[in-house]
């Protein structure tokens, strides 16, 4: 059999187009509800609303750009050509999110509905490509899991980035105007961002073709991907997961601002209580991320998912319990925690490459593209359903920006930041019980569809 063992240069070439992701993700996730609230001036609950609504277009985009990819043939491929072309509006929209024009109330709220909606589908068009390149990237079930590695390792380092340096970064450059602040920042993460997303181009290959006989057919496509029983655990699972980071992500500026106390004073060098924080648990994180192969090697994906998931949802649910003084405590448990969930994200992308392969082994038909996108849908839904109830619980217990807040108001950020990321863990991990495709089916499969195909006499 032919080797199918990657390069670095291609493993690290594909990992670093999650690096541009992240250079716009994790400023979504951890500081755009903050900056819709406490920087542009909108109301949490209306932003909460915002998040959920704008996912109506999600729901038809993800699955039609999933169908398109699939579609796609050019001298670059199905997917290289999107991660080519969508580089520079993916960088304009992100940017423009954060430009801040001079409007009324009811002008920001349109302004970030309409910025907001179109930096999605920019997201869309560039990011389902992207992951369904993984799933073609490399026949191999464990060549795929180390390129997760090498994607998480390198969107971690992006997020690590991204923790520790905006606070200080939109500071200086903002001279203690934030708005500017996040104005300058987001140009550099656009640029940045674009560059990278043409290296991941210029760096990799499609290995994996469909079968010859396939016949276009989305009826037949999407029957495929309903009878996918494992995708729908790990579509289920994507929801509540991404709630969970959406809802930890989104209150912990809150929580290090109006509970912890964290005033911006410099703890390290320019970095304060929130930076060392999100920091510290990212390198902890990125730790946990290189233990990904050791531990894929040993034990079955599954089993290791609800494991980690459960172990991490234990680490959240301690926070709500830690005084607002015992600072250390907390980045004890956050880089505990952050150590213990690391391999996941790899370990979980991998396994929708081995749903896409077995959706073909099923049915004949590889619709790669389709169940990326369809996972890509149920993250950007969680993540949005989780942001917006973030915004909406912090309406619902009477939170007032850049005011003393009240005992109620603190109560919602403690159970924001802790209880409810738990639960949500916790319901991710009991959809992953029944995610039925382990190592040795995995093997089954990547032979049967490695065989020739047989010639007519």
């Amino acid at each position: 059999m032919t080797s199918h063992r990657l390069s670095f240069k291609e493993k690290l070439g594909y990992g670093l187009g999650d690096t541009a992701s992240n250079f716009f993700f994790q400023v979504f996730n951890i500081f755009l509800l903050y900056y819709y609230t406490d920087v542009f001036g909108l109301a949490p609950a209306a932003v909460g609303t915002m998040f959920i609504v704008t996912k109506i277009v999600d729901a038809i985009s993800d699955p039609v750009m999933g169908l398109i990819a699939d579609r796609t043939n050019s001298r670059w491929g199905k997917f290289r050509p999107y991660i080519l072309w969508g580089a520079i509006p993916y960088g304009l929209c992100g940017y423009l999110m954060f430009a801040s024009p001079e409007l009324s109330d009811s002008g920001k709220l349109i302004y970030a509905y309409a910025t907001y909606t179109l930096m999605m589908l920019s997201y869309t068009v560039i990011n389902v490509p992207y992951s369904a390149l993984m799933g073609v990237i490399s026949p191999s079930s464990i060549e795929r899991t180390k390129v997760a590695s090498y994607r998480f390792f390198c969107a971690f380092g992006a997020a690590w980035l991204v923790g520790t340096f905006v606070g200080p970064l939109k500071n200086l450059l903002g001279g203690g105007d934030e708005v500017q602040g996040f104005r300058l920042t987001m140009i550099i993460f656009a640029v940045i961002s674009v560059a990278l997303f043409w290296i991941t181009f210029a760096t990799t290959k499609e290995r994996v073709a469909p079968p010859k006989e396939e016949k276009t057919d989305i009826r037949l496509d999407l029957k495929a991907l309903v009878t996918n029983g494992p995708w729908f655990a790990l579509f289920l699972s994507a929801i509540v997961t991404l709630m969970n980071i959406a809802v930890r992500n989104g209150s912990l500026l809150y929580y290090f601002k109006y509970y912890v106390g964290d005033d911006g004073t410099p703890l390290f060098l320019i970095f304060d209580k929130t930076a060392v924080f999100l920091s510290l648990g990212l390198l902890t994180m990125m730790a946990g991320i290189a233990m990904t192969k050791f531990l894929a090697e040993r034990f079955e994906k599954r089993t290791l998912m609800i494991a980690l998931t459960l172990l991490n949802a234990a680490t959240m649910a301690v926070f709500y319990f830690i005084p607002p003084e015992q600072y250390w405590t907390m980045v004890f448990f956050n880089c505990l925690g952050s150590f213990i969930i690391g391999p996941t994200p790899a370990l979980v992308w991998s396994m929708y490459a081995d749903c896409a392969d077995y959706g073909t082994w099923k049915s004949g038909r590889r619709t790669t593209a389709l169940v990326f996108s369809t996972v890509q849908f149920a993250q950007k839904l969680g993540l949005a359903v989780g942001a917006g109830l973030a915004g909406i619980i912090l309406g619902l217990f009477g939170f007032v920006a850049n005011e003393i807040q009240t005992e109620e108001s603190l109560q919602g950020i403690r159970f924001m930041f802790s209880l409810l990321p738990a639960i949500l863990a916790i319901l991710g991990a009991v959809a992953i019980f029944f995610y039925r495709l382990n190592t040795e089916m995995v093997k089954k499969i990547e032979q049967e569809l490695a065989e020739p195909e047989p010639q007519p006499a």
